[in-house]
Order: C-alpha cells, then sequence, then structure tokens
C-alpha cells in the first residue's frame, strides 16, 4: 500500500486493514478459480495476498459454494469480501467466514421481485452488523437498477448509476450502518472519473472503491485504468483500487502489481495530464477472468479478438468480450458487437440486439462479418 493524501472520508474496516479517513490506498484482486474448488481457490487467494492485495474477493453464487468458505478462510490470512449476486440471502451463509460482503443495487431484484429493495438491503446490512462485517454498495453501468434506468434519458449512463448510489447511502445511514464504502464502475475510463467525481462532490463522507470494469488484457487495461485513477486519486478521490485484467489464472497477481505501480507513480508525481482517453479508434474491452467464467477458452478467445480485429484499428468501434451469463448479457448492450461466453457457444450481439449463438471455433468468422458490415456503415 502507498501513502497518498486523501479525501477526509470516514474510516471503514475491512478486516486487518482499514479504508478511508487518511489510511493508505488498498489494492484488491479477485480469484478466478472455481470456489468449490478450495485447494486452488486458496493457492490463488494466498498468492495475491502475497501479492500484497488488502482485499481479496471470492465469487459465491449457490450453497455449495458458501460451504466451501469455512475451509477457505481457514487456509488464509487475507481480508475476504464475497459478491452477492441474485441471492442476497446468501448473506447469512457467508458472512461468519469473511471480512466483507459487496452487493450490487441492480441485482437485488431478481430474487424475491416483489419484495421492496429496502427490506433486503436492512436484511444485508443487519447480517454485517452481526457478523462484523464491512459492505461495498457496488453499482456497474451494464447492471443498473432497472427502475433507475427508467428516470433519466437513454443516452445517460452516470444519471441512474448516481441516483442508484445515492439513494442506498441514505438507507443504510438512515439504519445506523455506515461501515461502508461504495464502487461506481464503467469501461469507459472518462465516465468512471465523471460519476466517481460527481459522487464525492455530494458524498464527500464515503470511501470510494475504484476501477475500470472489464478494462481488458495488459498492457490496454492497464492504460485504461491508469487515467481513471491518476485523474481521480490525484484529485484525493479514492481509498481503495482493483486493476481488472483478462489474464490467466496464475497471473492474476499481475493485478495487484499493475495497481501498486500506478499508485507509486501517482504519489511521485509521474502522472499524465491528458484525461480524453480518445476513443476515435478501435476499443476492445473484456471482464476479468473469474471464478464464474464457464469456459477458460474466454480468455484465449479475447486474445484472438485483439488480433484479429487489429486491422480496424483506426474505426471508432466498440467490441465486448465477456466471460460469463451473469454479468455478460447487460454489459454487452452499449458495445458496437459484444460476445459473452457459455460453456460451449459464444452469444453475438450488436448492441442490445442478439445475433445468435456460434461455437467458439465459428465465433471470429462471424464477428469479423459484423464488424465489415459495421465499417462499411461507417465508410
Amino acid at each position: 500500500m502507498v501513502e497518498l493524501k486523501r479525501h477526509p472520508t470516514r474510516a471503514v474496516r475491512i478486516g486487518s486493514i482499514t479504508i478511508g479517513a487518511g489510511h493508505p490506498i488498498a489494492s484488491q484482486s479477485m480469484t478466478a478459480t472455481h470456489t468449490q474448488n478450495i485447494e486452488a481457490t486458496l493457492e490463488q487467494a494466498n498468492a495475491l495476498h502475497a501479492a500484497g492485495a488488502g482485499v481479496v474477493r471470492i465469487a459465491v453464487d449457490s450453497k455449495k459454494d458458501a460451504a466451501a468458505l469455512p475451509a477457505i478462510r481457514a487456509g488464509t490470512q487475507a481480508n475476504l469480501a464475497i459478491d452477492l449476486q441474485e441471492n442476497y440471502r446468501l448473506a447469512l451463509d457467508v458472512a461468519p467466514h469473511v471480512d466483507k460482503l459487496r452487493y450490487n443495487p441492480g441485482h437485488l431484484y431478481h430474487h424475491e421481485p416483489t419484495k421492496p429493495w429496502q427490506e433486503k438491503v436492512r436484511f444485508i446490512a443487519g447480517v454485517a452488523g452481526d457478523n462484523d462485517c464491512a459492505l461495498r454498495v457496488g453499482v456497474n453501468c451494464g447492471s443498473v437498477d432497472p427502475a433507475k434506468k427508467e428516470q433519466f434519458a437513454e443516452d445517460d449512463s452516470i444519471g441512474p448509476m448516481l441516483a442508484s448510489a445515492f439513494e442506498h447511502c441514505d438507507l443504510l445511514d438512515s439504519i445506523g450502518f455506515t461501515r461502508y464504502a461504495v464502487s461506481l464502475k464503467d469501461s469507459d475510463p472518462q465516465k468512471v472519473i465523471e460519476v466517481n467525481r460527481r459522487f464525492s462532490s455530494q458524498r464527500p463522507d464515503v470511501p470510494l472503491h475504484l476501477g475500470v470494469t472489464e478494462a481488458g488484457m495488459p498492457p490496454d487495461g492497464i492504460i485504461k485504468t491508469r487515467i481513471a485513477f491518476e485523474q481521480l486519486i490525484s484529485r484525493g478521490i479514492g481509498d481503495t483500487v482493483r486493476v481488472s485484467l483478462t489474464v490467466p489464472n496464475v497471473d492474476k497477481p499481475q493485478e495487484i502489481a499493475a495497481a501498486q505501480a500506478i499508485l507509486a507513480d501517482i504519489a511521485a508525481g509521474r502522472v499524465r495530464s491528458v484525461v480524453d482517453y480518445g476513443l476515435a479508434s478501435l476499443n476492445i474491452i473484456s471482464c476479468p477472468s473469474c471464478s464464474r467464467v464457464e469456459n477458460e477458452a474466454f480468455i484465449e478467445l479475447a486474445k484472438q479478438v485483439k488480433e484479429m480485429t487489429a486491422y480496424a484499428r483506426d474505426h471508432r468501434i466498440t467490441i465486448a468480450v465477456m466471460g460469463c451469463r451473469v454479468n455478460g448479457p447487460g454489459e454487452t448492450d452499449d458495445a458496437d458487437l459484444g460476445l459473452w461466453c457459455g460453456p460451449t457457444h459464444v452469444n453475438l450481439k450488436k448492441r442490445s440486439a442478439e445475433l445468435g449463438a456460434f461455437p467458439y471455433e465459428a465465433i471470429l468468422p462471424r464477428l469479423r462479418e459484423e464488424l465489415d458490415k459495421i465499417i462499411a456503415e461507417q465508410a
């Protein structure tokens, strides 16, 4: 961790570390192993901890995943965080074994859809309080609460994110639970800068977790993330960070190394003055590999997409490559072309329109066909 001057946010303890209130910025990562594979998950969690991760996040999507946590907790000194996706009630199973719970406001409506989200948040906060856990309210551009999106113009992606974050902060504050941080993530570093600056201006007391989601492969993913971090952290915004990279499982500690290198450069004043990422050329985004990836061929496919599309580098086109069905469908909607990967097939989209599912060995020619159509349309 690197000492940098911070905005005076409230302090939030996460296991053995504290973020906010001037404490050092902590770097985070997420295991990419299947959680039920305890040995592999422990190996990766300990590798990330050894690399300097302040927090290691693990995906838990089922009771079977949750059942693996006691053994994982017993085998690592890492501060553990857990994602709560659709089934918010899994908080009861996971909280005794971890240091932080993360929930996404946009996913709360999936499970028990007739129950008010406020009741679900009170439940999560109550479980967190009973088990000495911190919370992260994780707002993502591709999975914003539909009720919030309806309140804003179709081309306004930042407004719904902010509205969702503010109302969840207000509710948590109203019930006396203040041990939480917020994250507002997008795959566009410009939007990450804008949404976090606007949130911080209204809620300077709340610690922020910074990240560019689906940043992609090195070095592009590191560059995108660096731009956002430099412009925010140099202004005192941000208390914990994650660099999300599409890399093989064994290379996940690269995320910690990249985060620490960026933080060290900012602390030393080695920052870039240009905020504009450009996006006047080909932009490939891909999600970080994690335990929800159903076929590790996704990682190789992301590399192949980058290589195959090099001929289109001078065209203003965004291609998204997502590794699972949890976030893939929604988080490819804004891309000109989107791929989200299942166990045996890759789903191809043109913005929100489904173009079909294709075997891994057949997707690249089909992608090129659609890419050529877009290039012709832009001519």
